[in-house]
């Protein structure tokens, strides 16, 4: 077997493009690539550092005129349950979870196909194909695991909802999730968020990362309902309830 050197990372600036999140801003990253003996250290480090997985990359934003972006995780030892998330665990009591590895199967992809198409038909993954959603799946040299859940139906069960995570060595990562859109009284992305707390606890990890919150964004309000949370700021894990305490 080929012996790997583990590596100092070398870090890259992507170039200025639309931000997905606030108008008339633009975005750019900072990232690595994720290969060799050092990546499962690497990304440990660097998501407590408010960096992000997508496939081989670990990126943070790294724009010169806004900060608004933050890494956003929920403390699970401290985190208590809403009215609101107990009626939605409630509403999902019949789903039951699967973890496998991180190998794409086509019920995968139907049910990303449908998501993509009802939540982001104009967003930069509605042209993604079966090869494009496979790399995003399987194209990971760190821990990552496919969280599925399934409902009962007349036939046995079927895919409703799923979870990309990396499980690192102090929490849950939570990559991407996607769902069966339109049934709209399960909330099966909040609820996905509550079996990852519980999952972390079950794994006895003190964390679970929702990735970036944005103060302003309205697709990003749902990460507030999770109480604490905290957020990467000034090079430090802040709660959010002593940043709202600061306007």
């Amino acid at each position: 077997m080929r012996h790997v050197i583990s590596r100092n990372p070398q870090f890259y600036v992507t170039a200025p493009q639309e931000c997905p999140y606030l108008e008339n801003q633009v975005e750019r990253k900072l990232f690595t690539a994720l290969y060799g003996s050092n990546s499962e250290k690497l990304n440990n480090s660097l998501s407590k550092q408010g960096f992000r997985r997508s496939q081989n990359v670990l990126y943070r934003p790294s724009c010169s005129n806004c900060c608004a972006c933050l890494s956003a995780r929920i403390p699970v030892k401290e985190f208590t349950l809403s009215k609101s998330q107990k009626r939605t665990l409630k509403a999902n009591i019949d789903l039951s979870r699967l973890i496998k590895d991180p190998v794409a199967s086509d019920e995968q992809f139907f049910l990303f196909t449908k998501y993509i198409k009802a939540r982001h038909a104009n967003g930069g993954m509605s042209d993604m194909d079966c090869e494009d959603f496979s790399a995003m799946i399987e194209e990971t040299n760190v821990n990552s695991k496919v969280v599925e859940y399934y409902r009962p139906n007349k036939r046995g069960k079927n895919l409703i909802s799923l979870s990309l995570i990396d499980i690192l060595d102090d929490g849950i990562s939570m990559v991407y999730s996607i769902f069966e859109p339109g049934i709209h009284r399960r909330s099966l992305g909040k609820y996905m968020i509550l079996d990852q707390i519980k999952l972390a606890r079950e794994l006895k990890l003190d964390y679970v990362y929702l990735g970036y919150w944005v103060d302003g964004s309205p697709k990003m309000d749902y990460k507030k309902e999770y109480k604490p949370l905290e957020v990467f700021k000034d090079n430090i894990w802040q709660s959010t309830i002593f940043l709202n305490s600061e306007k």
